[in-house]
């Protein structure tokens, strides 16, 4: 294998080179500003669900700005959306970035969008330098990194890694009792099963050569540390749980203290436990998370019936999130039996954490040093479909400065300067993963 120095001696990756690399960021901002515009809520909001009359728009929008910077536009049975720049190497697997489109509802317009709209501008400043690729160069938008309608989320990536299956997609219904192939196949995608969808999707072995993704980094570290790009070295397990408490409930006025079996305390405990479980690794890394409690009936004069509680617990590190899982899990056997409640608990999806392939992370790093950027190695404790990527692809991730690391909400802010320089870095990295070349006379 040609060493790193070797080959960006040989393709001319010098800090010279790396200026030719032009990105607007005030462009790529407004680029996105037109993109939130289309939401099921007004600026600054943005809500945009799965498949519905704004996600079928923003798929038109993104469609026709790879268009305009001289993609090759094509669409999978599930909705992902590649625009393709033809490489010297057809036959060497391609490099892919990008992200999702798709928001929960009242988010803001930064989250996923960067990668997509970064991802095309990325390509348009290698064209605009004069940059041949070598392996073909894809930007692809994701469907469905959001679980807001199916209740799944990276449904996208998912089944582009095969670890999709059809009875896991068909037991997901949206709102209106239906499932995902029924509303695909409303709106132009899909197949005649599911089998059929999923099978038409997944990417064959050595199809992509390398996956970058470009992102927010929903976290403050960045910004606190006054640094400008994040070289992500790895992606949190991300687990998540369903426990359900049932007690008898009762007036309460009548129902007397001892006589109790309270579902909603036994939630509360839990939730408590949950904190406490995850505090006992030790470890920054874990991090657990009571995101839905709900109880019923709900009524200030009436003693809780039934608690439902959803829970993520995350860590880089596969078997000690999955010991947290197991105690969080025993808590509520133990939880159940000292309030007499009834207790059903399940696990949603537990999902391996993912390690950045070293040559992305160096070509980064490297990238990023050539534009005189300063960099940060760490750990994305977000989950994206760069989780799932890694399973059929060496995988990689650059992220940028966010106010206050505040995400999924309408304040979400990047600076236009860190939206250009996330733009340049993923353009540059691109094209050393690529193997390209530059024109002699500008070497």
């Amino acid at each position: 294998m040609v060493g790193w120095a070797v080959l960006l001696a040989v393709i001319g990756f010098s800090q010279c080179m790396a200026q030719t690399v032009t990105v607007d960021g005030s462009k790529v901002v407004e680029l996105l500003t037109r993109l939130a515009n289309l939401s099921d809520h007004e600026n600054p909001a943005v809500t945009r669900i799965l498949f519905t009359q704004n996600d079928m728009l923003a798929r038109r929008f993104v469609k026709d700005l790879m268009r305009e910077n001289n993609l090759v536009v094509r669409e999978d049975a599930m909705g992902n959306i590649f625009g393709r720049w033809e490489g010297s190497n057809p036959t060497g697997g391609v490099v892919l970035t990008g992200s999702h489109c798709d928001a929960i509802p009242l988010a803001g317009m930064y989250d996923g969008t960067l990668g997509v709209i970064g991802a095309i501008e990325a390509v348009a400043a290698l064209q605009r330098s004069s940059f041949k690729p070598g392996r073909p160069i894809e930007v692809i938008m994701f469907t469905s990194e959001e679980p807001t309608r199916f209740g799944l989320s990276c449904s996208g990536s998912r089944a582009m890694a095969g670890t999709l299956t059809p009875e896991v997609l068909e037991s997901k219904l949206d709102a209106g009792g239906q499932h995902f192939l029924q509303v695909a196949n409303e709106v132009g995608y899909g197949a005649a099963t599911t089998q059929e969808m999923l099978d038409a999707v997944r990417v064959l072995e050595g199809g992509i050569a390398y996956f970058v993704e470009l992102h927010i980094e929903q976290g403050p570290l960045l910004e606190r540390e006054g640094v400008d790009i994040g070289v992500v070295t790895a992606i949190s397990a991300p687990a998540a749980l369903e426990v359900k408490f049932a007690g008898d409930g009762g007036h309460a006025g009548g129902q007397l203290m001892p006589d109790r079996n309270d579902a909603g305390l036994a939630g509360a405990e839990l939730a408590l436990a949950v904190e406490r479980h995850v505090l006992g690794t030790g470890s920054v890394d874990t991090v657990g998370t009571t995101g839905t409690f709900e109880i019923a009936p709900g009524a200030i004069n009436s003693v809780p019936r039934d608690a439902r509680l959803a829970i993520d617990i995350r860590d880089i590190d596969g078997p000690r999130r999955d010991g947290v899982v197991a105690a969080v899990l025993n808590s509520a056997e133990q939880i159940a039996d000292q309030r007499k409640v009834r207790v059903a608990s399940r696990i949603i999806n537990q999902d391996p954490p993912a390690t950045s392939h070293p040559n992305i992370v160096e070509a980064v790093a490297t990238s990023a040093d050539a534009l005189g950027l300063s960099t940060k190695r760490m750990v994305s404790r977000a989950y994206h479909d760069s989780l799932f990527m890694a399973r059929i692809a060496p995988m990689g991730m650059i992220f940028i400065p966010c106010k206050n690391g505040w995400s999924h909400r309408p304040d979400e802010f990047a600076k236009p300067s860190d939206i250009a320089n996330g733009v340049r870095v993923l353009a540059l990295t691109m094209a050393r993963l690529s193997e390209g070349s530059w024109p002699k006379d500008e070497l």
